[in-house]
């Protein structure tokens, strides 16, 4: 009997969710199975997957073939890199604490990545909200203030007719002080021209004694 490693569709229509089974190959895909040992759910983003590595290394030593797409759940899952050490140690190329450790910094680095992937994406979706925000903030005023246009025309009248009577004050303004300075200045002329006809008339009367 060959036997698999595949996936069970689960789910609703367009939310399909898998059990990772071993199942005879001649079995219907959502048929009868041996044992089930994870879950894999390709709706979240990393994608969720729940393996029991060890029940998956122990049917893979019994002969199982994983089909493609449970190979590469195996290899993300690290128990194909443990398939991997364990051939080592059978040939006696390293011991079992040096397959160990090296497993132990393999799935440290692969948590690590995993982490940096999740924040990306956390940061990913908070500049897509924050943007969103902003765009639906400026919609609703630009809504808001048409509403306002709309229901009240006259203040919008009296404000434009205010904005343009503010340059006209500003020149009547600036034209008051100058017309003030000018009417000062009058007196002052009018009294210089009396003085200095004051001061020729002696001198006309005084030139007829000295004839």
């Amino acid at each position: 009997m060959a036997v698999k490693i595949r996936l069970q569709r689960q789910g609703r229509k367009k939310k399909p969710y898998y059990h990772i089974v071993i199942a005879d190959s001649r079995s219907p895909r959502d048929g009868k199975f041996i044992e089930r040992i994870g879950i894999y759910n390709p709706n979240t983003n990393p994608a969720t997957i729940d393996l029991d590595g060890d029940k998956a290394l122990d049917w893979m030593a019994k002969g199982a073939q994983p089909t493609d797409t449970c190979r590469a759940i195996l290899s993300y899952k690290g128990v194909m890199y443990r398939k991997h050490l364990a051939r080592g140690i059978a040939k006696s190329a390293l011991t079992q604490e040096e397959a160990d450790a090296k497993f132990a910094a393999w799935m440290e680095d692969k948590a690590n990545k995993i982490d940096q992937k999740v924040a990306g994406l956390k940061d990913k979706v908070d500049l897509e909200q924050r943007t969103r925000l902003e765009r639906e903030a400026l919609v609703a005023h630009k809504r808001a203030k048409d509403i306002m246009t709309k229901n009240n025309p006259e203040p919008v009248a009296e404000e434009a007719e205010r904005t343009e009577a503010e340059p006209e004050a500003s020149v009547a303004e600036t034209e008051a002080p100058i017309a003030e300075a000018e009417t000062a200045e009058a007196p002052v002329a009018e009294a210089n021209e009396v003085a200095a006809e004051e001061k020729e008339t002696p001198a006309e009367e005084a030139a007829p004694a000295n004839e």
